[in-house]
């Protein structure tokens, strides 16, 4: 089935559709993956999703590929809008699509524009929009450009991951690098780009973890409920729990 919105016709569009908004960005991801890694992971996972969804009134909306991303900056490629600018996105985006659809989920795949949508889907949810954000659980390994995102892309598009370059970056756990990475940026903590170890990553382990994640989301999507950043959870799935299947799918890769 097609749930493609770009290229339905008016008269194609269900009443009272749902939309998933493929969120990603635009940014280094080391010297083996491409710029928008973050928006192809983020648009595969929303057209799996509806495929799962096993409804007809799902239409999945063109990725929104610019997103927050200045902690990257110092890298060249990297192309960010800020913050304040994607929020703003958000709200209009979801304003004009709930002139005709009845819910809106974004499916976000960058961990920097998680501030952005906590705004933006707060704000909406308190005009009486249905709206709520889920993320692609691509952090649970390593933090970024790492082995998740490496194997998921060998799985999605193989042809632009330049294997051969791929290097170890710092392995610092995520928390620890935190106040770093806010008050410095990425480049302060690694000179590659890499925040994991993408060697060894495989397409097959990206297939699994593709697969746990798009489970994952779509149970969210079916029966989940925004909390209090918008973000959706099981509903009976303490607020600290997330994504239990892609983590061990993670762990099993």
């Amino acid at each position: 089935m097609n749930h493609s919105l770009a290229s339905s016709t008016w008269t194609q569009v269900p009443s009272r559709a749902l939309v998933l908004v493929p969120v990603g960005a635009i940014e280094q991801h080391g010297p083996h993956l491409p710029l928008d890694t973050d928006t192809v992971i983020a648009d595969a996972v929303a057209r799996r999703v509806a495929d799962h969804l096993h409804r007809r009134d799902v239409l999945v909306a063109s990725p929104v590929t610019y997103g927050s991303s200045g902690e990257h900056q110092a890298f060249p490629g990297t192309v960010s809008v800020g913050t304040e600018a994607l929020a703003h996105l958000l709200v209009e985006l979801t304003r004009s699509l709930g002139s005709w659809a009845d819910r809106v989920v974004f499916i976000n795949a960058h961990g920097g524009n998680t501030t952005a949508l906590t705004r933006a889907v707060t704000q909406l949810i308190s005009e009486g929009h249905d709206a709520a954000w889920v993320p692609c659980a691509t952090e649970d390994v390593d933090a970024h450009a790492g082995y998740t995102e490496t194997c998921l892309m060998l799985h999605l598009r193989p042809w632009d991951v330049r294997l051969h370059r791929a290097e170890p970056g710092n392995t610092t756990p995520l928390n620890e690098l935190l106040p770093t990475l806010t008050s410095a940026g990425v480049r302060a903590v690694t000179t590659n780009g890499v925040l994991g170890d993408p060697t060894g990553a495989s397409a097959g382990a990206g297939k699994r973890v593709l697969e746990a994640m798009i489970d994952d989301i779509t149970q969210l999507i079916d029966t989940g409920r925004p909390g209090d950043t918008g973000l959706l959870r099981a509903s009976a799935v303490p607020a600290t729990a997330t994504n239990s299947s892609a983590s061990r799918a993670h762990q099993n890769a």
